[in-house]
């Protein structure tokens, strides 16, 4: 899904080769509604290919795609658990953020902020707040400190992952790994765990056996190295 939020991306270098390739016409104005048109076509072809018994990798350039992902999964009939690696909270709101950046808001979305937003055109329903780990998370605004400090998600670093019961959608934005070791990071943050740290961790989640769909968030400017940073890393953990 190769877009960074609205902005059509087709020269996203991507770490996997992709099975398919899920695009669309925009029309301008509301970005809730062009991303509605474009997560109800993620959330059908993840529905296709969870019921065809395969588990899906999807790939974008942001990662708000993931609520066209998890959409997919509900569909399939699954009920599914959240575990969220990223170096940002993306439990942002628009009440509180600073930027207005929509990529800050998709964990929060997912869990039920404001489903009249998008949620509620894609049939989306919320993630109970104790189903979702946040992994790192370490670059946080004040405003969500404040929200996760009162809610039910789970924080942990990457080598102590606590995994939920129940089918599980694992999200992998890349900018929680260390910005020295992945070029051209949109929003880095610094410091952070390495590479290797960041796919043993991804390598026991997969283990259990549970993992129904993957995200994976290629938060990078195109054609900086961004994707040969980590092929090798992504391909070890299977993806």
């Amino acid at each position: 899904m190769p877009y960074h939020i609205t902005e059509y991306l087709p020269d996203l270098d991507v770490p996997v080769a992709a099975g398919r390739v899920v695009s669309a016409d925009l029309a301008p104005g509301d970005p809730w509604a062009a991303m509605g048109v474009l997560y109800e076509r993620v959330a059908a072809a993840v529905a296709e290919e969870v019921g065809a018994g395969r588990r899906p990798t999807v790939v974008s350039g942001d990662c708000t795609t993931a609520i066209g992902t998890v959409t997919g999964l509900q569909r399939a009939g699954l009920d599914p658990a959240v575990v969220w690696f990223d170096g940002h909270g993306d439990v942002q709101s628009l009440e509180t953020t600073a930027s207005g950046y929509l990529g800050g808001l998709p964990l929060r979305i997912l869990v039920g902020y404001r489903p009249e937003l998008i949620a509620e055109r894609l049939g989306l329903r919320a993630v109970p707040e104790s189903r979702a780990v946040l992994v790192d998370a370490r670059d946080l605004d004040p405003p969500e400190v404040e929200y996760l400090d009162r809610s039910a998600i789970r924080r942990c670093p990457v080598d102590e992952v606590p995994v939920p019961d129940g089918p599980l959608y694992l999200h992998i934005d890349l900018d929680v790994v260390d910005p020295g070791e992945v070029p051209g990071l949109r929003f880095p943050a610094p410091g952070g765990p390495g590479l290797p740290a960041v796919a043993e961790a991804v390598e026991r989640v997969l283990a259990t056996g549970r993992v129904a769909a993957v995200g994976l968030a290629c938060t990078w400017y195109p054609g900086r190295g961004g994707a040969d940073a980590v092929r090798r890393v992504a391909t070890l953990a299977g993806l």
